[in-house]
């Protein structure tokens, strides 16, 4: 049979594949592009293991059919647990909304708050709102200066870090009234370090494609369609920069920020690459994959685009979302990759503008639109991330902690109602009651796009759970990108060198 010439094969045949690996990557394309829509997530079986997501159960379709189906009495169940006239004190750090986030999530976050100083009068819960990118290093001083709190809400990839120095304290689910059924395997592997475990799941979610339709059509590209591949986001990014002097896809590869890896992570992995090898079917976390020819594949898309189109914003190097939500919004970029929270972000600053403003304004949340992720060679994947909730020793926290407080605290957080409603705009209950209660029901009712992210939650892949896990995504990962694109490498230098010093690293591990 002749196969189908494709960019994705050009773009490996330039980086002198193998005829083996050529070949073998042009039947998984050709194989793919035979598959029915539906029978494409069987061969993601090995990425639905990593995240105990069925892919049948958690569709669009069957997340509607199991919505409104529980009644839950958050007050009683809390009440079982922990009592009402439970008295004591608990000190909790987490990563709150931002001037950036939508009104939905600030409102649930402050009615959380509420809410519990109602379940529970006699419990004084001293809350502090930590920025995204400066709560790690923040909870890594407070922990060696005996000052980190009681309890600390953290992004998936954390946790691990602080269970290895034996900083966060040992828990059950059970004595949270909890069972391993109620949660998706990958989220409880994220809280486990050497088959203890250290934390419970909040929330978990994937984010998805977005496009400005009006740019694609401005591009001449057909606008109610993302790009099937990653080749496709190249060469979509280089028209509309060409046809209408936008910017084309929303890079983000600033250093030091969790956003860059999680947008990285999917193209890395859709190639065959990984940090470490997390994305293949048996990881051992011994040796890095950074550098295979999927890998480097990877990493000249991004340097493609960067260099040589010129057809992503020029900040890249130092953008996170919050400034792609902004060229976005301003009508100066036509592709991005987020939560769903995005949409209702974009929309209520929408609803704030006034004059051509808004019109304007009112224009870009009309062509926003919402897709799966984009496939490579190997597979389609997105990060599977989310939040778990952990109680931090008493010696770095530096003196007792209030175990019943904290534990009603938990509860709250990770019972059906709130692990729903503190994700009510940008990711999905780490409980899996949550799915089922009258609160989903209003959620899918409100929240346009909702069902695209969740509809990646197969194509997930957790990050490593290794301790050296943040300093690969936030450190080295940046770096690599940072190196090829200013071109203090090459690309296949830029990433053997990652690959060294992710090598590195796991040798020391």
């Amino acid at each position: 049979m002749t196969l189908r010439r494709t960019p994705e094969l050009d773009r490996l045949a330039r980086l002198h594949l193998s005829r083996r690996s050529l070949l073998a990557a042009s039947a998984g394309l050709a194989g793919a592009a035979m598959l029915p829509r539906g029978a494409f997530a069987l061969s993601q079986d090995a990425t639905n293991a990593k995240t105990g997501v069925d892919p049948n159960r958690f569709t669009p379709e069957t997340i509607r059919q199991l919505a409104g189906t529980i009644t839950v009495d958050t007050a009683a169940e809390l009440h079982a647990l922990v009592p009402a006239d439970t008295a004591g004190e608990v000190m909790y750090w987490n990563v709150g909304p931002t001037e950036a986030s939508s009104a939905v999530e600030k409102r649930f976050y402050d009615e959380f708050l509420a809410a519990f100083a109602t379940y529970y009068p006699n419990i004084e819960l001293q809350n502090q709102n930590l920025d995204y990118n400066g709560m790690l290093d923040t909870i890594r001083t407070a922990a060696e200066g005996r000052a980190a709190p009681a309890v600390a809400k953290m992004p998936i990839l954390w946790g691990v870090e602080f269970a290895a120095k034996g900083q966060l304290q040992e828990v059950t689910l059970e004595e949270f009234g909890l069972s391993r059924e109620l949660f998706w395997e990958g989220a409880l592997k994220s809280v486990t370090w050497e088959d203890k475990l250290y934390g419970i799941p909040t929330n978990n979610e994937t984010m998805a494609f977005i496009w400005n339709r009006a740019l694609f059509e401005q591009a001449g590209l057909p606008p109610d369609q993302p790009p099937a591949t990653w080749a496709d986001v190249v060469r979509y990014s280089k028209q509309i920069k060409d046809e209408t002097g936008k910017n084309g896809y929303g890079m983000v590869a600033k250093e030091n920020a969790g956003n860059t890896p999680f947008r990285y992570m999917p193209m890395l992995w859709a190639y065959g690459g990984s940090a470490l090898d997390e994305a293949e079917e048996n990881p051992t976390y011994q040796t890095s994959m950074i550098n295979t020819e999927g890998g480097i594949a990877a990493l000249q898309n991004f340097y493609d685009m960067y260099v040589t189109d010129r057809s992503v914003p020029t900040s890249a190097l130092t953008n996170t979302q919050v400034e792609n939500q902004d060229l976005f919004m301003a009508g100066e970029l036509a592709m991005m990759i987020a939560h769903p929270s995005e949409y209702a972000a974009i929309r209520d600053r929408a609803a704030k503008a006034t004059g051509q403003d808004k019109a304007r304004a009112e224009e870009i949340v009309a062509n926003m639109v919402y897709g799966l992720i984009p496939e490579g060679p190997v597979r389609r994947a997105v990060v599977f991330g989310g939040s778990n909730i952990h109680i931090m020793t008493e010696e770095v926290h530096g003196g007792p902690i209030d175990r019943d407080a904290a534990r009603a605290l938990i509860a709250a957080q990770t019972y059906p109602e709130w692990s729903l409603k503190n994700a009510w705009a940008g990711s999905n209950p780490a409980n899996l009651r949550g799915f089922e209660t009258e609160w989903m029901k209003q959620r899918l009712d409100e929240i346009r796009f909702l069902e695209n992210t969740t509809s990646m939650l197969p194509y997930g892949i957790p990050f490593p759970v290794v301790p050296q896990s943040t300093e690969i995504m936030n450190v080295i990962v940046p770096q690599m990108i940072q190196n090829a694109l200013t071109e203090t490498l090459s690309v296949e230098d830029a990433a053997n060198d990652a690959a060294e010093q992710i090598n590195a690293l796991a040798v020391r591990a």
